[in-house]
């Protein structure tokens, strides 16, 4: 079965419990851009009402300083908020760190839809030696890390922080589960993957040269892996983008 939307055209295979979303973006339509210009300050800082210049101007001061892999890794971040925004997720965080120049530590993203929490991974590289259902497993391995404690810096804290903020929003109650989460992690008391929905998330950027996805094989690759994953229920996300450079140049326009 497959479902659409207007502004990413994915193509959605659905599972028991699992859901795998494949997004082809080999350029940037009209409506697409109009859709990151409503949003892109939201996702950037919450309800901040801050002029979209003036974000666009951070985000490109951050980006000027960053290696070709960090630029990658935040592009490919803000396009998922950018997509799960569209699909109608709540997000439980800000695209840039409480600490200037940065983006945020700890999860990817936080994010929530009736009632659920859903918690993002993102891992992205270049096509010549990586594969998406190879950066899905490291997104889904990454989670696992985080919530077994294997990590120096407590993930829950710094998604309470991020959902403390006022621009964003977030729910009292959401927030004081998430505290006592952060609470238990400082006590080395886990949560188990079992009973969290998870979105491991994988965006390969080609060489500037358009390349049609192989689904069937991707989707394969896939279900095998998520066999041997352990969640509530997941969503899979993997991102095929031409280029680095029609996101570095939206920055500037």
């Amino acid at each position: 079965m497959q479902q659409t939307t207007t502004i990413f055209n994915p193509n959605i295979i659905l599972g028991e419990n699992y859901q795998i979303h494949v997004i082809a973006i080999e350029d940037y339509t009209q409506d697409f851009l109009e859709y990151m210009n409503a949003h892109f300050v939201s996702i950037c800082e919450g309800e901040s009402e801050s002029d979209i210049i003036m974000v666009k101007q951070r985000a490109k001061s951050f980006f000027e300083k960053k290696s070709d892999s960090l630029k990658m890794g935040a592009i490919a971040e803000f396009i998922i908020h950018l997509y799960l925004k569209e699909r109608g997720y709540k997000q439980e965080c800000t695209f840039f760190n409480l600490e200037e120049g940065s983006i945020k530590k700890g999860f990817d993203g936080y994010y929530s839809k009736k009632e659920e929490e859903w918690i993002m991974e993102s891992k992205s590289g270049k096509k010549d030696n990586n594969t998406h259902w190879g950066k899905v497993k490291t997104a889904y391995d990454d989670l696992k890390e985080k919530f077994s404690g294997n990590v120096a810096n407590n993930p829950w804290k710094n998604a309470y922080n991020h959902a403390s903020h006022i621009d964003v929003g977030t729910d009292k109650n959401l927030r004081k589960k998430i505290k006592l989460l952060s609470d238990n992690f400082t006590q080395s008391i886990y949560p188990s993957l079992k009973d969290f929905n998870l979105i491991p998330s994988s965006t390969i950027f080609l060489n500037d040269i358009w390349e049609e996805q192989d689904v069937s094989k991707l989707k394969g690759k896939l279900e095998k892996q998520i066999s041997t994953f352990e969640y509530k229920e997941i969503i899979i996300i993997c991102i095929t983008k031409k280029s680095m450079s029609l996101f570095l140049d939206y920055l500037t326009s």
